[in-house]
């Protein structure tokens, strides 16, 4: 497994294609975040721009290998642990990527509520922040596995499914991500940090399910 998830890194790093979805998390982050900002506001932001840029990354992953190369891998190793290790290899950047993005937001932003009366420890924001940004790796992750092969093949139907899905799960009621980063917004007014750990485990339980569902059927179907 190790050598597989290094092997579907290093191809991610050197065909560059994991450069569209940075820029995009960069620039949605230069948008939304100013330094000096309410610190838990600007962290619910930072969180909420990992799901889809996530999503992009898992289909990248699992679109990256040639069907030769990919043949090959699949036979050494076997489909499912193949598929797995790619969706694993995507998750682990977006997550690295994330904390780097929590730890110089929480240093940058303003360690008070957004009416700047309350002062807020900039420690407990942190792990907020990198609790809520797990909960949208996860589900970014989920929307990923389901939005592209085995189960939408075409390109166009898989961006628009994924940029869909994306979209519904940080604005759906219910939804472990809406949860997460509205806690946010919702401490960065009254000065409370709440850390959304019911919303990591549910972020946990749709991830492993979808995962599994699409680990099984590319088995079946590739």
């Amino acid at each position: 497994m190790t050598a597989l998830l290094r092997y579907h890194t290093a191809l991610l790093l050197r065909s560059q294609r994991w450069l569209p979805p940075v820029l995009l998390y960069a620039a949605f982050l230069g948008i939304g975040v100013r330094p000096g900002e309410p610190v838990l506001g600007a962290l619910g932001w930072t969180a909420a721009g990992l799901l889809p840029v996530t999503a992009w990354l898992v289909r990248v992953c699992l679109n990256q290998e040639p069907a030769a190369a990919r043949h090959v891998t699949a036979a050494a190793a076997g489909r499912e642990r193949v598929h797995l290790t790619a969706i694993g290899a995507a998750t682990v950047c977006a997550g690295l990527m994330g904390a780097a993005a929590v730890a110089a937001v929480t240093a940058l932003g303003a360690p008070v509520n957004a009416g700047r009366e309350v002062l807020v420890p900039r420690l407990p924001a942190a792990l907020a922040g990198l609790v809520t940004a797990a909960v949208c790796v996860l589900l970014g992750a989920a929307v990923g596995a389901l939005g592209t092969r085995p189960l939408v093949r075409a390109r166009a139907w898989s961006i628009s499914v994924i940029a869909v899905a994306a979209l519904l799960a940080l604005v759906t009621a219910g939804s472990p991500a809406r949860q997460a980063v509205t806690a946010l917004v919702t401490g960065s007014r009254t000065g409370t940090v709440e850390h959304p750990w019911t919303a990591l485990a549910g972020a946990v339980a749709l991830a492993a399910v979808a995962v599994a569902l699409a680990c099984r059927l590319t088995a079946r179907r590739e």
